[in-house]
């Protein structure tokens, strides 16, 4: 059973559970939605097209920007996914 939308990381076995946004570059065309709702995340390229800043961790208090370039993304390349840390 996977977690539920909006989960908020936890520790698990003595590790932290990041969260970290990614752009699927053979999705991202340029928009750069992500960077206006969330300029602290990301940034682009030379070419215009966006890429996580800082290897992609989501600090706490960015986690809602974060769900919100998710959201506002129109070819869904932008999503968040926890990895352990």
């Amino acid at each position: 059973m996977g977690r539920r939308a909006g989960a908020r990381p936890a520790f698990h076995a003595g590790t932290v559970v990041l969260m970290r946004v990614k752009v699927d570059g053979s999705k991202c065309q340029g928009h750069n939605r992500c960077i206006q709702t969330a300029p602290e995340l990301f940034d682009a390229d030379n070419f215009g097209y966006s890429h996580p800043r800082d290897k992609g961790v989501v600090p706490p208090e960015l986690v809602e920007k974060a769900r919100l370039a998710v959201k506002n993304c129109p070819e869904r390349a932008v999503s968040i996914v926890e990895v352990e840390d």
